[in-house]
């Protein structure tokens, strides 16, 4: 019985979570937040990025920078895409969905957790929205283009999102059917200030040979954002996943910062130990430095 009762809280505690984040106040506030930051950008008066952070959907605090970014770029092209979703729940681009309007791709290898999201997304439908689109699919340097072509995406869009635990680097190196106004991507700042990425395994999986054994230096990849066009503008608080914009758009306003101004939190500086544990290992080192 008390197996019982504790699953019906936890249940309950769930749904009761998930309620907030439909409450009126909640889309309000942020509405209100959004007009908020472009008068202060006609004032000349914006906030500093890292401390625009708060999570309504996101797992950390990114929802709250995507809509400081969106606020001063705009909202005109509302299209996604997240790369390693899982069910879409707790994503960076959920809240955009859902309190904004926009509208995107899913993309996961778990069945399961596709499942989930389409199930989520449909109890959870705005009458004026389209739903989201899920793909099943393991992504690959050789079919990211073709998985998101057939999903019928392509050109300019607002956001993308990577985040697979292993070869998001080499996801981003090889996506150009489409053009993304914004970059979050997962970095592996277990590396430090080495300028490395893991070699492409296309089979990959995490953990792999090794937890930490995987991905792209934060170095590597603001490297790998310059060849593309992109300025590394912040990260969330653990410095891990990377926020890039697009050169030419509101480069004064939202300006471009150094690695190291992310690479700040205790946990970060911590964890640079562990790559003491494989730093002999393979990897492709200074690929795009100048």
């Amino acid at each position: 019985m008390k197996k019982f009762i504790k699953q019906k809280l936890k249940d309950l505690f769930l749904i009761i979570k998930i309620r907030n984040r439909f409450y009126p106040a909640t889309q309000i506030s942020q509405r209100q937040l959004y007009h908020y930051y472009q008068d202060c950008r006609k004032s000349g008066n914006l906030p500093l990025f890292k401390d625009t952070g708060f999570r309504v959907f996101s797992q950390f605090e990114e929802d709250g920078k995507l809509l400081f970014i969106f606020s001063i770029i705009g909202m005109e092209n509302k299209t996604f895409i997240e790369i390693g979703s899982d069910d879409g729940i707790n994503s960076n681009c959920a809240n955009l969905y859902f309190n904004f309007g926009w509208y995107g791709l899913f993309i996961d290898g778990n069945a399961k957790a596709i499942k989930r999201g389409k199930k989520f997304f449909s109890k959870y439908p705005h009458s004026w929205n389209y739903s989201p689109k899920f793909i099943c699919e393991k992504v690959q340097q050789e079919n990211i283009n073709q998985i998101i072509d057939e999903g019928g995406f392509k050109g300019e869009i607002g956001l993308l999102s990577i985040d697979i635990d292993g070869n998001d680097y080499w996801i981003w190196d090889a996506l150009d059917i489409v053009s993304p106004q914004v970059v979050i991507i997962e970095t592996h700042n277990e590396f430090g200030f080495e300028d490395i990425v893991v070699p492409y395994d296309p089979d990959y999986s995490f953990p792999g040979k090794h937890p930490d054994y995987h991905g792209a230096s934060p170095v590597a990849m603001v490297n790998l954002a310059h060849k593309k066009g992109y300025r590394l503008v912040g990260a969330n608080e653990l410095g891990f996943n990377f926020i890039f914009i697009k050169k030419g758009l509101v480069d004064n306003e939202i300006p471009e910062v150094p690695v190291e101004s992310v690479l700040n939190h205790p946990s970060t500086i911590e964890g640079f130990k562990k790559f003491k544990k494989i730093k002999e290992w393979d990897y492709i080192r200074n690929r795009f430095s100048s």
